[in-house]
């Protein structure tokens, strides 16, 4: 029985969500398994079905090493991840993008599923600071073909993140 309700209430992102009453909605779109440019595949899959989506407001969830230890960036699937601006925000002096086997280690997800919400270890989190212009954003909800829709301010609650200039492009 718990199984069912487990399986019933979807991904960990979504169950995350959903214990915190935040209001969402889920947008599932068909993913090919050819694709690795996951972002824009969203955007593409979700214009396609009839949903008016900014690519600004499509948001990619990655993970870095900053100065050894993981964090979490969101940033728009239309630009590019700030190394140096991270690493600034994080308090450290350098960071890289994490190795994609320990991305999936720590977050419990795979890589194009990667959500910045239910992840299986709590990290540091960092949200690019253009998402607060949007009445929503999407992200991942936790696989690939999923995206969940949602108020900025209740993403950067739910993951206890840090609103920062982390993007470029």
């Amino acid at each position: 029985m718990a199984k069912r309700r487990r399986a019933e209430a979807g991904t960990p992102a979504l169950r995350v969500l959903a214990e915190l009453g935040v209001a969402h909605t889920p947008h599932p779109y068909e993913h090919d398994p050819a694709s690795t440019a996951y972002g824009e595949e969203a955007v593409r899959a979700l214009r396609a079905s009839g949903l008016d989506v900014d690519a600004r407001r499509v948001l990619k969830t990655l993970l870095a090493d900053v100065d050894g230890r993981l964090v979490v960036a969101v940033v728009p699937v239309a630009a590019a991840l700030d190394l140096k601006a991270l690493a600034g925000a994080a308090g450290g002096k350098r960071a890289a993008m994490a190795d994609p086997a320990r991305a999936q280690r720590s977050s419990g997800y795979v890589l194009g599923g990667i959500s910045p919400l239910g992840q299986k270890n709590a990290l540091p989190t960092f949200v690019d600071s253009s998402a607060a212009g949007f009445a929503t954003v999407l992200v991942s909800a936790g696989r690939r073909g999923l995206q969940v829709e949602l108020a900025p301010g209740d993403l950067v609650a739910a993951t206890g993140a840090a609103l920062a200039p982390i993007a470029r492009g």
